[in-house]
């Protein structure tokens, strides 16, 4: 008989029981047909009997998995009715009408953080009605340097200016980073394709069209390397994880496709851990230069690494749920996690479609900028993906600017010294400081979103049993994560969402006092609200500390400790800003002018 038109319109929590099969029908396994009267609608019941028979004491175990409470009746009531009531909105994966949503069909409801937003009629102007401007910084890049190892060290900002002014060529540049990739990848393992002839080329191409007079702008002949999750026509985008490392695209995303047009020189695809989690990929763990015995985060380890070594001139990353900001800040670099929706995603890995952020890994906080001015703004493949202007002066004041900072916050791990004196600096810059508050929420509650996205997104691979074949096995790495997704409740999926957008109203709220926020780069509040919420961040250098032992995304394993040092051992150590949605520009201006007084971005890992 046919099923009920409203069980397949029904969205029901309790999927919560396992995989329902789908089995041939027998006569028995049909339910006595509704006694229905011409123009009534079907009720729900009434559906065909299919998937396992279930018991009372099969619903009272599942109730411990999403800790609710039925009483015996009602166990009893949801046990008897559970088939003809539920089982068939499995069909979808079950059988015997499977549908298996193409990688790059996108969820119909969509994440737009400007809709909770009251400042944002004041901002608009920013966005719409104010002439955009983007002026670099006009200092002289000096004398091209006699070492190698500095020229490959220096900032996209000189790099730039010696290309464009042909005291250094792409080709030369292109071959020290070759060199350098070719010593040092080993140790790192931060490299997963090299692409070292098809850099070779690009960059005989820019040397031939700048001795033209055809200069492009500010990556025109600069070696980068992208998170192997992005897509490079011909060139293998393996995710980092084993069941992808033959996949080769026939096409470019649109992020290399634009970087392709300022004329920069793709040098290597970067490692990450596999499916964008940590720092385990296929071919081993990713280290941190500045400390070989530990890793060097993730997941965008490998942007992390390689820009911290000096192998590039910049990278491109990705960041879910910190995945820019936490290797940023181990490898001691500078991460701009964008506003969402400001980058496009099409032809990048998804992990989680109302999460997922693209951003530039950089020596400097100005380089970040002339990065995204390249490669930001809407493009049809990314519903999400939105139009605007980014407005940003390397010369302009940060006097007067409001941050935002949660003093308790600052008291307490994992903030440090040199997040405390992070506070003095602002004020030394002429920006003035704010004690702002946020109310003592569940946001950890908001990872119901990241996970059932991400389950979803590489949901084939777990129903496939492929996900055994990852090289992280533990209980915190995905595979277990994706198989325990599937018992996550549809409801509590829901509130999540309403959730969320409670908490950006208070973001709204906050950046109605304040132009930014000054928070400790791993506070973990903060990471999953500002990626939720799809506010902007900017992580970089700050200073140093000490630690005695290794560091390591991954939960404490007794029986693989991590090393110990003593004397401890000297590691850099950053803060981020927060700032207003599409607000990069003041960012920028008030990172470089606290770069300036922090005054260590010239140090470089040892023996690198």
């Amino acid at each position: 008989m046919a099923k009920s038109r409203r069980q397949f319109l029904t969205v029901t929590s309790a999927g919560l029981i396992g995989a329902a099969v789908s089995r041939t029908l027998k006569a028995q396994d049909v339910p006595p047909q509704q006694q229905t009267t011409p123009g009534a609608p079907t009720a729900f019941g009434t559906g065909p009997l299919v998937g396992p028979e279930i018991s009372p004491q099969t619903i009272t175990e599942a109730e411990k998995l999403v800790q609710i409470e039925m009483s015996r009746p009602d166990a009893e009531m949801a046990a008897e009715s559970w088939r003809p009531n539920m089982a068939a909105l499995y069909e979808r994966r079950t059988g015997p009408r499977k549908f298996i949503p193409e990688d790059s069909l996108a969820p119909a409801s969509v994440w737009v953080p400007i809709s909770v937003e009251p400042y944002f009629r004041p901002f608009e102007g920013i966005i719409h009605k104010v002439p955009p401007r983007f002026a670099r910084s006009k200092a002289d890049a000096g004398g091209l340097p006699a070492s190698d190892e500095d020229i490959a060290y220096a900032p996209v900002t000189k790099l730039s200016r010696w290309v464009e002014q042909k005291k250094l060529t792409s080709t030369r540049l292109t071959q020290i980073y070759l060199e350098r990739i070719r010593k040092f990848d080993p140790k790192l393992r931060c490299i997963i394709t090299l692409t070292a002839d098809h850099a070779l080329e690009q960059a005989k191409q820019a040397d031939a069209e700048i001795a033209a007079g055809k200069y492009r702008g500010p990556l025109h002949g600069i070696p980068f390397g992208v998170k192997d999750l992005l897509d490079t026509a011909n060139i293998p985008t393996t995710w980092g994880a084993e069941p992808y490392r033959d996949r080769v695209p026939k096409t470019d995303s649109v992020v290399v496709k634009r970087l392709y047009e300022a004329g920069a020189v793709l040098i290597a695809k970067l490692s990450l851990g596999a499916l964008a989690l940590n720092d385990i990929w296929f071919g081993g763990q990713t280290m941190n230069p500045w400390l070989l015995e530990e890793g060097s985060s993730g997941s965008s380890a490998g942007p992390g690494a390689a820009t911290a070594a000096g192998l590039l001139g910049f990278s491109i990353g990705s960041e879910t749920g910190g995945s820019i900001i936490s290797p940023t800040m181990r490898c001691g670099i500078v991460g701009l996690r964008p506003t969402y929706g400001n980058v496009p995603r099409t032809g990048a890995m998804t992990l989680c479609w109302t999460l997922d952020k693209l951003g530039p890994m950089t020596r400097s906080v100005e380089d970040t900028l002339l990065v995204l001015n390249a490669i930001k703004g809407a493009e049809p493949g990314d519903l999400e993906s939105v139009d605007t202007e980014l407005n940003f002066d390397a010369a302009k004041s940060v006097s007067g600017l409001k941050v935002g900072y949660f003093p308790k916050w600052m008291n307490e791990a994992p903030a440090t010294d040199v997040d405390r004196a992070a506070l003095k600096a602002i004020e030394k810059s002429g920006m003035r400081l704010r004690e702002v508050s946020l109310p003592d929420w569940p946001y950890d509650s908001l990872n119901v979103i990241l996970f059932a996205e991400a389950a979803a997104s590489f949901e084939q691979l777990t129903l496939n049993g492929r996900e055994h074949e990852l090289k992280a096995q533990v209980p915190d790495a995905w595979p277990n994560i994706f198989r325990q997704s599937r018992f996550l409740s549809a409801v509590d999926f829901v509130q999540a969402d309403r959730f969320r957008r409670k908490v950006a109203q208070e973001m709204a709220r906050l950046f109605q006092e304040v132009d930014m926020l000054l928070v400790p780069s791993l506070r973990d509040e903060m990471l999953v609200i500002a990626n939720n919420t799809g506010h902007p961040s900017l992580t970089f250098r700050a200073g140093f500390v000490e630690v005695s032992e290794a560091r390591s995304d991954w939960a404490p394993d007794p029986k693989h400790p991590l090393p110990k040092f003593s004397p401890p051992r000297r590691v850099p150590h950053g803060i981020t800003l927060i700032g207003r949605l599409f607000d990069e520009g003041t960012l920028g201006s008030a990172g470089m002018a606290l770069e300036k007084i922090f005054n260590v971005m010239d140090q470089r890992p040892p023996g690198f």
